[in-house]
């Protein structure tokens, strides 16, 4: 009988389906539609204002963790009050999302409760653009992410707008490795700040026991110039290129689902894996 590790070693070229249910390509950024130049717009503004120097502000504020006290299953009840203008094909509540990222992966690996978790609280994060997180602009909380002091990759989306950025012509931080050594491991690294790194900071502050690798998908899940393109590998080292096949794996799917019916196996796993209440 095939093993989940067994089926995970037989995915590890896995590439993400360029279409979904209704046969449209997903994450299509020159698609025409109504959504086209506000995810332009968006771009434009993360490309501009995510620098060395903002990130390192926004590490600092929010690692105090000090915004609220909830559940994770009440942080996603919270979720469906998100909009995410950097998604030019996410036209459900927030909630469906999660539930159909977590759903895909429970049917592909039953035995990895802890990946089906992982991919329910993934984008929590995105609770960053509610007054009572800060209120951040979307430019600083969704949309594909990238390294922080080193050059600006040609894979990243709408690319031209870096060149607004004041770190794009600084010396210190416009060449390949910029301020990292190569090999040094993302952990190294600064992206550029959005909720990505927030819910990894939440859960890692708050004593989660989830693997090595779910902490790894729930912080570079959007960093696309890395998963999809290749592009800023020389800064991995060996536990993130293993920690990769299990990223790889990650899926949309646009099935409903019952959140009634599902709710109490995430609960269960919550419980397993997260303390009742968490620092946000």
């Amino acid at each position: 009988m095939q093993t989940d590790a067994d089926k995970l070693a037989s995915k590890e070229e896995f590439a993400v389906p360029e279409n979904n249910a209704f046969g449209k390509s997903f994450r299509d950024y020159e698609a025409d539609g109504e959504r086209k130049d506000i995810v332009e717009q968006h771009y434009k503004l993360s490309h501009i204002n995510q620098t060395y120097d903002f990130v390192k502000r926004m590490r600092e504020e929010y690692k105090k963790l000090d915004k609220a006290e909830m559940g994770i299953w009440e942080c996603c009840e919270l979720h469906n009050e998100v909009v995410d203008d950097s998604d030019p094909d996410l036209d459900e509540p927030q909630i469906q999302h999660l539930l159909q990222s977590a759903e895909a992966i429970r049917k592909d690996y039953p035995e990895e409760d802890w990946l089906h978790l992982t991919a329910l609280i993934h984008d929590l994060g995105k609770i960053l653009v509610l007054p009572k997180f800060g209120g951040l602009p979307q430019w600083a909380v969704v949309g594909d992410t990238f390294p922080v002091g080193c050059a600006f990759d040609d894979s990243n989306v709408h690319h031209k707008y870096f060149k607004e950025n004041p770190d794009f012509n600084n010396p210190n931080y416009n060449t390949k490795n910029g301020v990292y050594s190569e090999g040094c491991g993302l952990d190294n690294v600064l992206m550029s700040w959005g909720h990505d790194d927030y819910m990894y900071m939440v859960a890692k502050e708050n004593g989660t026991t989830l693997p090595s690798a779910g902490s790894f998908i729930i912080r570079y899940h959007s960093f696309y110039p890395l998963h999809k393109h290749g592009a800023y590998t020389q800064l991995m080292n060996e536990e993130d290129k293993e920690n990769m096949k299990w990223l790889k794996i990650f899926n949309k799917s646009k099935v409903l689902v019952d959140v009634e019916e599902v709710k109490p196996y995430y609960e269960s796993l919550i419980a397993k894996y997260f303390p009742a209440k968490l620092n946000w």
